[in-house]
Order: structure tokens, then C-alpha cells, then sequence
């Protein structure tokens, strides 16, 4: 039974509790952007709704359905999507000083460049992350003198691992793992060799390895099997010779027993003999999915079948991927494959405020493979807008 001093006493916390409720209505919060009325996409948190995006302090603030409140700046998202920054874990950005502002224009708040620079000169490519303006990490090419024209490993003394040993102890906060490119124009019959030295570097420091596969001269299985937990395969749709499927159109089982034991399956798109209609049908067929998407970027991307990354991550709608699927591949997912994105790809409350706006069009597109094929597709995502740490990044 509740006496008179009891119900006086719950009256006053229930009419406090009340005006505290009322507060934040009253007293308007102040942000520094509030994107509004876009479609938010973050597969993170499992969240695809009509929201508003508020930021403060170079974070994000609060998601809602309407946010009342002042900003110093205002996005109108309406008609768009909102999605977390996108991660691009192979690019060559570190080749050009203005590849950073170039692919931050597509909507890319991180990138990774996957093997551009040898230990002759890795500290060309470790200057163009140290300047860049969103985070931009180096996969050291085992070839020390990086991309060579005739091939970076041709000559097997280039897969020098004192070298690179010391390269990376020199420079352990921007060197994140190990690429091996592996083609036979580029490695040719030391392909095994010059991978199981780049795995002896790799394991030292206990970074992953990057592999570029498609027509090698050493087969898949005995490639795979030197492959450990953590490392990536690139250019997973390469076709024949040596594709991760068999004349059949089954994936090899050496591959799916890669993924079990936590390899990771990477798009690379690229401009040359990594990705063939026929065989991207045959494997997503067989229902093995990249786990991310990534563009080989170069500063010629936008006259290639590459464009930009919303353009690669629009190629696999016609297969059966959704929208959200393919956004957690370029976000999420990638993310979750190098520690330094490990706050990144999220639009959670407390993240950093890094985010693309895209835009979702409808009607007739042509996607070019790397042979000059096209297919039409039905969607297709493009860049509209970039934050930065917050910030809106103006258009170039």
C-alpha cells in the first residue's frame, strides 16, 4: 500500500523526470553538420532507414529520424544514400601525390596501396600516405625495386627479404603487410619462390600478405597452401589460366579450404586481365562472393572500365548482390581486414565522422570487364558528396 509521503514522493521524481525530458527540446543541441533525410545504409549496426546524421566534434553525434538542432553546415541527403566512408584496400595511390584528393572525391575516407614500391624506395610511397589526408597505409611489394615494366620478380634476387625486413622495421607504422604479384609477366616460374619469401618476411611482423593471382605458372592449390589466416587474395576473378575455378565452373577446393581457415577474397578490379565476364558468372554461380571490393585504382581509373568505386561495387548488382551487401564490402568488411580501419566503416554513435553520400540510379548502365566485354546492369551507385573527420570535403 502506497501512503501519502510515498505518492508525493514518486509524483516529484515522475514531474522531474518529465522536465528532464523535455530538456534537449528545449534547449536545441548545436552540431557542426547534420546530413538530412538521406536513406542511411550501415550494415555494421544492420541499419537501412530514412534518417538524419548529426556530427560534433569530428564524430558522429546521433542518427534520428528528424534531429532538431542547429549546424554550422547543412547536407541535404534527400533522394541519396548515406552510407559509411568507403574503404579501398587495393589501390596505387601512393604512386601520385594528388591520388589521396583524387579517390577522397569517390567517396574513399581510407585506402590502402597494395605494393606500388619495393624497400629500394618505399619511402616515396610512405610520403604520400604521411600527407594524405585521409588514413592511406603501404603494402610493400617484396620486389624491392616495386613495379617493374618487365616484370617485378623476374630476376629472383629483386625478392630480397633482408630488404624488406628492414624496410618495414623502419617504417612499422605506415608498412601494414606484404604484396606478391604473382602473374606469369611478372613473376614467371618464380612465382612459388617468391611467394614463400614474401610469407618469411610477412610472418616476422606478423602482417598479412596480399597475393595478385591470375594466369600463374605455378597452379592455384600449390599457391594457396602457403597461404595463412589474415591474408588477402586480389583479383579473384582473374580468368584462366590457374582461376580459383575449374573447367567445370566449380571452385577449387584448395580455395574454399583458403576461406575456411579465414583468407579473405578481394575484387581488384583493375584495367588488364583481371576480371572476365564468364568467369565473374561462374564463380558468383557457385555462390563464392568477394568478401570486399577494391579498384586497383590509378590516376587513369576514370577512363577505364574502373571509374571509381561506387562503379566497381555496381557491377555485381546483376548477380544477386544487394545494396546493403555491397555496401558492408566496401565498408564493414573492409575494415575488419587491417587493424588501422578497426574504428572505420561504421556510422555507430562515437565513430569517427568519416562518410560518402552516393547516389543509387536507375535504368541502363554498361560495366566493362577488363577485356573490353560489357554487360548492362540496372543500378548504378555514384559519388555525390564526402565528410571527412566531420568536415565536408569540397568538390573538385
Amino acid at each position: 500500500m502506497v501512503n501519502r509521503r510515498r505518492f508525493l514522493s514518486v509524483a516529484a521524481a515522475s514531474a522531474g523526470a518529465a522536465m528532464f525530458a523535455r530538456v534537449p527540446r528545449a534547449f536545441a543541441a548545436s552540431y557542426d553538420l547534420i546530413l538530412k533525410g538521406g536513406r542511411v545504409i550501415d550494415p555494421s549496426v544492420r541499419l537501412d532507414a530514412i534518417r538524419d546524421v548529426a556530427i560534433s566534434g569530428g564524430r558522429i553525434a546521433a542518427i534520428e529520424t528528424t534531429i532538431a538542432g542547429d549546424a554550422a553546415d547543412t547536407i541535404d541527403a534527400r533522394g541519396k544514400l548515406v552510407v559509411p566512408g568507403l574503404l579501398d584496400i587495393h589501390t596505387h595511390c601512393g604512386r601520385f601525390t594528388q591520388g589521396p584528393g583524387l579517390v577522397l572525391q569517390d567517396g574513399v575516407t581510407g585506402w590502402i596501396d597494395a605494393g606500388s614500391q619495393g624497400a629500394d624506395h618505399i619511402g616515396d610511397t610512405i610520403a604520400v600516405a604521411r600527407s594524405s589526408p585521409q588514413q592511406g597505409r603501404v603494402l610493400i611489394n617484396i620486389g624491392r625495386a616495386g613495379i617493374l615494366p618487365d616484370g617485378d620478380t623476374m630476376d629472383l634476387k629483386n625478392a630480397d627479404v633482408a630488404a624488406a625486413r628492414d624496410a618495414i622495421a623502419k617504417n612499422r607504422d605506415f608498412i601494414v603487410g606484404v604484396k606478391a604479384r604473382l602473374s606469369q609477366d611478372v613473376a614467371g616460374e618464380n612465382d612459388y619462390e617468391v611467394l614463400r619469401r614474401t610469407q618469411e618476411v610477412a610472418t616476422s611482423f606478423s602482417l598479412p600478405v596480399m597475393i595478385h593471382m591470375g594466369q600463374t605458372i605455378t597452379p592455384i592449390p600449390k599457391l594457396f597452401a602457403l597461404l595463412k589466416r589474415g591474408d588477402i587474395v586480389t583479383h579473384m576473378f582473374a580468368p584462366p589460366p590457374n582461376s580459383i575455378i575449374d573447367d567445370s565452373g566449380h571452385i577449387l577446393p584448395e580455395v574454399l579450404a583458403a576461406r575456411r581457415r579465414g583468407v579473405w577474397f578481394d575484387v581488384g578490379n583493375g584495367q588488364k586481365g583481371h576480371m572476365r565476364w564468364d568467369t565473374i558468372t561462374a564463380i558468383m554461380k557457385a555462390g563464392f562472393w568477394p568478401d570486399t571490393f577494391s579498384t586497383d585504382w590509378n590516376t587513369n581509373a576514370h577512363e577505364t572500365g574502373v571509374i571509381d568505386l561506387p562503379n566497381c561495387m555496381s557491377k555485381l548488382f546483376g548477380y544477386g548482390m544487394t545494396l546493403d551487401q555491397a555496401i558492408a564490402r566496401a565498408t564493414v568488411n573492409a575494415a575488419r581486414i587491417f587493424p588501422l580501419f578497426n574504428d572505420r566503416g561504421t556510422l555507430k554513435v562515437g565513430a569517427p565522422a568519416d562518410v560518402a553520400v552516393l547516389e543509387l540510379q536507375k535504368g541502363n548502365f554498361d560495366f566493362l570487364d577488363n577485356y573490353n566485354n560489357k554487360i548492362t546492369g540496372h543500378q548504378l551507385l555514384s559519388p555525390s558528396a564526402t565528410v571527412l573527420g566531420g568536415k565536408r570535403v569540397p568538390r573538385a
